[in-house]
């Protein structure tokens, strides 16, 4: 069959199902717009960066952005028909730029596919969930419901859908979850795995290794989605309770979630501004974005690993830490409730709970043989529930070629 990917930061999600895909003899093909450096497993076409529509209403511009690059990739759709003569039999695209917004309007006869990672609701999601940083008035709300529009219109014409995990899928109106297909991109649990030879050098030239008092905490960018703050403002209690704990702290200093800290500083800094001098910074360590093997090293070498979230998008690194085998402690909040079952594969604390935390991270550093139990649960689920190879990747090659067919 012939297979269309889409994706603006292609290969994306697809990174392991293009070139398996094309292994079982389909004509796979992406489609990405110009610009994009990333290698790519399969021949690629690109579409022209869109330009920001001006003017208009603040709650029609994220609509507009999508529609202009849904119009640049039909562009190019309907180019490659008219010069090449390619009709897909399958399209899968994200949904989330709006790529696959005029498809249909291009091909009408090919199935369409989008991956429906998180449709944004004004209320009881990431929407208002921390009034710390976030408001709840009606001028908050609208943008947040407007933001939805070219979600809801991708899933209205798609043939078929896919979602990383049940929550994310219940994100999803009722009357349109039927179209879901529940299917995590999968881990690779040959590659994360525990090592007792795994070794991370700390900045500073220091060596660490299993067994030695470490606590990790990793997110793409340092901020209060993803619980930066609730975990620093943990951490005084726990440097005190524990004088021989080293924090790695990974991430960059910019924003993937929410807004910026109104005063340009990035929120690693308001939070180090904030706590001053009751941090021990000669044990807390900060290593920036890290290569995907350190990364890997930092997880098999930590003795606890602390991951907080919004009710938003469940990030991988903490399903990689699980299948590492690491020790997780772990938000109290719905995403992260379908991987980890409080006393079973991890500890759970409530997000904003800090005193919780500091106990909770103190308990794992000072006994991590209690916690051995349950790291070992947590990878056991990872392997017979998300593998890569395993399990996740036969299901969606089964999905696609099965919706191709119609």
């Amino acid at each position: 069959m012939r297979i269309l990917l889409i994706h603006q930061n292609f290969p994306g999600q697809f990174l392991h199902l293009a070139p398996a895909l094309a292994a079982r003899g389909h004509q796979v093909l992406a489609l990405t717009v110009e610009g994009n450096e990333r290698p790519s497993p399969v021949p690629r076409v690109l579409y022209r960066k869109p330009e920001k529509p001006e003017g208009g209403s603040a709650l029609a511009r994220t609509y507009g952005e999508m529609a202009e690059r849904g119009l640049r990739a039909a562009r190019a759709a309907a180019a490659m028909t008219r010069d090449k003569g390619y009709v897909p039999d399958v399209i899968l695209g994200h949904s989330g730029w709006g790529e696959t917004l005029f498809l249909k309007d291009v091909w009408p006869e090919a199935r369409l596919i989008v991956y429906s990672e998180f449709l944004y609701r004004a209320g009881g999601l990431d929407a208002g969930f921390d009034p710390e940083f976030q408001r709840r008035d009606l001028a908050a709300r609208l943008p947040v419901t407007a933001r939805a529009a070219h979600l809801l219109q991708a899933l209205v014409q798609a043939d078929a859908a896919l979602a990383p995990t049940r929550w994310q899928a219940d994100t999803v109106p009722a009357p349109l979850r039927d179209k879901i297909a529940v299917i995590h991109d999968g881990i690779d649990t040959d590659r994360a795995r525990p090592d007792p030879a795994a070794r991370f050098t700390l900045p500073s030239g220091r060596v660490l290794a299993p067994g030695d008092e470490v606590l990790s905490f990793v997110n793409r960018n340092l901020e209060p989605y993803r619980g930066y703050h609730v975990f620093m403002r943990a951490l005084p209690a726990v440097l005190a309770a524990r004088p021989e704990a080293q924090v790695v702290i990974v991430g960059g200093d910019g924003v993937s979630y929410g807004g910026r800290p109104a005063d340009g500083r990035s929120w690693k800094q308001v939070l180090l501004d904030e706590l001053g001098d009751r941090l021990d910074l000669s044990r807390v360590h900060f290593t920036g974005k890290l290569a995907y093997a350190d990364y890997l090293a930092l997880l098999q070498v930590a003795r606890a690993h602390a991951y907080l979230t919004y009710p938003f998008v469940l990030s991988w690194s903490l399903m990689e830490a699980m299948a590492a085998g690491a020790r997780i402690v772990a938000s109290r909040t719905p995403p992260v409730q379908e991987m980890i079952r409080d006393g079973e594969t991890g500890r759970l604390v409530e997000f904003f709970d800090i005193a919780g935390w500091s106990a909770a991270l103190i308990d794992v550093l000072a006994d991590p043989a209690r916690a051995d139990a349950m790291a070992a649960a947590a990878r056991a689920k990872i392997v017979a529930d998300y593998d890569l190879r395993r399990v996740c990747l036969p299901r969606l090659i089964d999905f696609v070629e099965g919706r191709a067919a119609g």
